[in-house]
């Protein structure tokens, strides 16, 4: 889902989330509340956003933080 989100946002808004910028917890947290009340994951998505959208090291480092946000951190994909 966060790598159709920075697509989206790619596409729409020429910015992408450096999701090195978002806290694990505070993602997690406001992702289980945003079926209620989606004010807390548009403030933690907001403070993560950049121009920086034909950066691949930020793309690559986005598909970290994804796998790590789910726990899954064996490997980097800087290392394969």
């Amino acid at each position: 889902m966060r790598l159709w989100l920075d697509h989206l946002l790619k596409a729409e808004l020429e910015q992408v989330i450096d999701w090195s910028q978002v806290d694990k917890e505070d993602y997690l947290l406001a992702m289980e509340r945003s079926p209620i009340r989606d004010t807390e994951i548009k403030h933690v998505l907001k403070q993560a956003l950049t121009k920086d959208i034909h950066n691949r090291n930020l793309y690559m480092k986005g598909v970290d933080h994804s796998y790590y946000y789910e726990g899954y951190s064996l490997y980097r994909t800087g290392e394969l």
